[in-house]
C-alpha cells in the first residue's frame, strides 16, 4: 500500500505542474521565452518603435486597422480623421491593461510625435508647415504603451499634404510633446 501511493502522489503532482509550466513561468520584464507576453492579447516582439515601445503582433484576422485622411479646411489648416476597424479608442484614464483592438493612437508629422488621440479627428493649424510636402501617420497604440503589429509591422497609416504658396508661422500644434506621461521620456509611455 505505502509503495502504491508514492506512486500515484508523484504522478498527481506532475499531472498539476505540467499544464501550469509556462503559463506560471513569466519573466519578471513580462516575457519568458519565446517573446510570450504575459497578456493574452498576442506576443511582445523584440521590435521596437523609434520610440522604443516594443510591437505587439496579433493575428492579420480580426487585427486592428487605420486608415488616416488629411484635408485642407477653409481657413488654411488641415482636418485629421482616423478611420479604424476592429479598434476602439481608449477614454482618459484607462489603465494599463491590454485588451484586444483598445488603445490609442499617436499622430506624426514628418516622423515627430504631435499628438496622442483617444479619438479619431484633430486639427492641424493654418500655417504650420512650410512649403512643400509632409507625411502625416497615425499609429495604433495598446493601453500599455505597445505598438499593433501584423506581421513584424506596425499597424499605421501615412497621407501625403503638399503646402504651397503660405509661409509658415510659429506654432507648437505641431512641436514635439514635450517630455512627461505619455511622451517617450516620461513615466508610463503613452
Amino acid at each position: 500500500m505505502t509503495w502504491r501511493r508514492r506512486t500515484v502522489i508523484p504522478a498527481l503532482a506532475v499531472c498539476v505542474v505540467v499544464p501550469a509550466g509556462p503559463a506560471g513561468c513569466d519573466t519578471p520584464g513580462g516575457r519568458g521565452s519565446g517573446e510570450v507576453s504575459s497578456s493574452p492579447v498576442g506576443r511582445l516582439l523584440d521590435e521596437r518603435a523609434e520610440d522604443g515601445s516594443p510591437y505587439r503582433e496579433v493575428d492579420e484576422e480580426g487585427a486592428p486597422r487605420v486608415t488616416v485622411e488629411v484635408a485642407p479646411d477653409t481657413e488654411g489648416g488641415w482636418d485629421v480623421r482616423l478611420r479604424v476597424r476592429n479598434f476602439r479608442f481608449s477614454p482618459d484614464g484607462t489603465g494599463r491593461r491590454v485588451e484586444p483592438g483598445r488603445g490609442l493612437a499617436h499622430l506624426e508629422v514628418n516622423g515627430r510625435r504631435v499628438a496622442v488621440l483617444r479619438t479619431p479627428e484633430y486639427h492641424l493649424a493654418p500655417g504650420a508647415f512650410p512649403r512643400g510636402t509632409h507625411q502625416v501617420t497615425a499609429r495604433l497604440y495598446a493601453d500599455d504603451g505597445s505598438v499593433w503589429a501584423v506581421d513584424g509591422e506596425p499597424v499605421e497609416s501615412t497621407a501625403d499634404i503638399t503646402v504651397s504658396g503660405q509661409e509658415p508661422t510659429p506654432d507648437r500644434s505641431v512641436a514635439p510633446l514635450a517630455a512627461g506621461p505619455g511622451s517617450p521620456e516620461g513615466p508610463g509611455r503613452a
